[in-house]
């Protein structure tokens, strides 16, 4: 039996460059080390992350834990050339998710995977991670970069991400809501990170490019409108937890605000929404056009403007409200807490002075 000549570069001859791995885990030391937060000595490239929560100040903590990714967005991202954004989104879905829970984000990891490491690329989806984890206060504490040719194509890639929080036991949430709370809506930046697929079919079927002006904004093109990045909140509701009042929050991800709201409510309630207490933004207006959405499709894909609902006591609503203003964010009373039967749901109303041709039919 012959044996093959021993060659040096096999590995990287199938695909896989360790060196070339080796190096990018360099470049992006920098970036993580710029996360570092009391209880992570941040050092990438180890086997695993050390966090230490004994120096978080906790007396009786609770970790929660999170996973998600960022969906075919990131098709919209790599098809545009916009990645930085794409890596802030990673850690956005995640950190606001820990909000729920009333959690502060300690560490984050991410899992990136592709068919043929691209070190620049690779280095901007990182970037974005840690400017995340920066405004979030969590440490970049590790994550994974897997090179596979032959399950990813040529320039294909996908990214998770990992988080993990803590919160005193006494102050988890959601706490017991109940009707007469009142609502008030986060605003959202944008699209955020959910409803990609119909959104590409839009653009698939109407020809349209991400570099091509948005028909509802002519000063953006649709990428900048479309990949804009998930909106961060947690500082701003850390802050509305600590004054006290706040009995849930819900993200509003996939589902949209009738299927993430709901999640948060006790058996025989409803959230009732009141439409006509804010303007639907235009790029919503504009996607439920192209799609032929109804008020409640609309409502069930996407956060129709609004990233983060609160459910507060009547009686801290005011402080609250100028609590989440004074750290920067867009926030309004959009319904309260009604009583309800059986499970709990959302109610909209408002919707046809409101939404006008989106209500849906009778």
């Amino acid at each position: 039996m012959t044996q093959a000549a021993p060659r040096r570069n096999a590995y990287a001859e199938a695909g896989v460059d360790i060196d070339r791995a080796a190096d990018f885990v360099r470049r992006i030391a920098t970036l993580a080390a710029s996360t570092r937060r009391p209880g992570a000595e941040v050092r990438i490239g180890g086997f695993g992350g050390v966090f230490d929560p004994g120096a978080c100040g906790y007396r009786d903590p609770l970790l929660v834990a999170t996973t998600d990714g960022v969906g075919t967005k990131l098709l919209l991202g790599r098809e545009s050339g916009r990645l930085y954004g794409l890596g802030i989104d990673l850690v956005a879905m995640c950190v606001n998710d820990l909000l729920v829970q009333g959690a502060e984000p300690l560490f984050f990891l991410d899992y990136y995977a592709t068919g043929r490491l691209e070190p620049a690329r690779a280095e901007a989806l990182v970037a974005g991670m840690a400017e995340a984890c920066r405004l979030s206060g969590c440490a970049l504490l590790g994550g994974e970069t897997a090179e596979m040719p032959g399950l990813y194509r040529s320039g294909d890639f996908d990214l998770a991400g990992f988080a993990v929080g803590a919160v005193e036991r006494q102050a988890l949430l959601p706490r017991t809501v109940r009707p007469g709370d009142r609502i008030l809506a986060l605003a959202s930046s944008g699209v955020h990170a959910n409803g990609f697929s119909l959104v590409r079919k839009i653009l698939r079927e109407r020809g349209l490019k991400p570099a091509d002006p948005a028909p509802f904004d002519r000063r953006r093109s649709l990428a900048e409108v479309l990949l804009e990045p998930t909106r961060i909140y947690v500082r701003s509701c850390l802050a509305a937890i600590r004054g006290g009042g706040v009995r849930a929050f819900a993200h509003i991800t996939g589902g949209g605000l009738l299927e993430n709201i709901p999640r948060v409510l006790p058996e025989d309630t409803a959230a009732r929404l009141d439409l006509q207490s804010y303007e639907l933004p235009a790029v919503f207006r504009w996607l439920a056009a192209e799609a032929g959405l109804d008020a409640l499709e609309l409502a069930r894909t996407f956060n129709c403007g609004i990233g983060m609902v609160a459910i507060v006591a009547p009686e801290a609503e005011e402080e609250i409200r100028r609590e989440l203003a004074d750290a920067g964010e867009r926030v309004w009373r959009v319904g309260e807490i009604v009583a309800g039967r059986g499970k709990p749901r959302v109610e909209l109303i408002g919707v046809e002075k409101a939404w006008g041709f989106l209500a849906s039919p009778s």
